[in-house]
């Protein structure tokens, strides 16, 4: 199983927000790390198997996740990881933000979306919060 990465939408205002930025990607999108991960090969497996995801957390929850394509290095000390530009529902899971990206082990990834399934509206981030904290969720 890949590892994945999490990733706050920062600045995002909503999810149709994030909808439509990925609209506007081409085949892929590139987003900036000072940092590559130091576990990129079970991230991006070099046998060619299953790559990892970047899981968006919006409003205090993992909301959806985009397929990791790969990783480049470019100038000024800089990388990117590059991912597909599309979304992918998955089932709403608290998660506290957190600055930069995390690895999120395959085990502890939610579930897609099966098609028809509705994810409901977002809870409120401050709900989540607390009831991850209470153990609830």
């Amino acid at each position: 199983m890949p590892l994945h990465l999490t990733k706050v939408a920062y600045g995002a205002q909503s999810l149709d927000e994030m909808r439509a930025w990925f609209a506007t990607r081409g085949d892929e999108a590139r987003l900036h790390t000072r940092y590559l991960p130091k576990r990129i090969d079970e991230i991006v497996p070099p046998d060619g198997s299953e790559p990892g995801s970047l899981f968006w957390i919006f409003k205090h929850q993992l909301v959806m996740r985009s397929p990791i394509i790969r990783f480049e290095e470019v100038e000024g000390a800089k990388n990117h990881i590059v991912i597909l530009p599309r979304l992918i529902e998955v089932h709403p899971v608290p998660k506290r933000a957190h600055q930069g990206w995390r690895y999120l082990e395959a085990k502890d990834a939610p579930a897609d979306l099966a098609a028809g399934d509705a994810s409901g509206d977002v809870m409120p981030g401050g709900m989540a919060s607390e009831l991850a904290r209470l153990g609830l969720v």
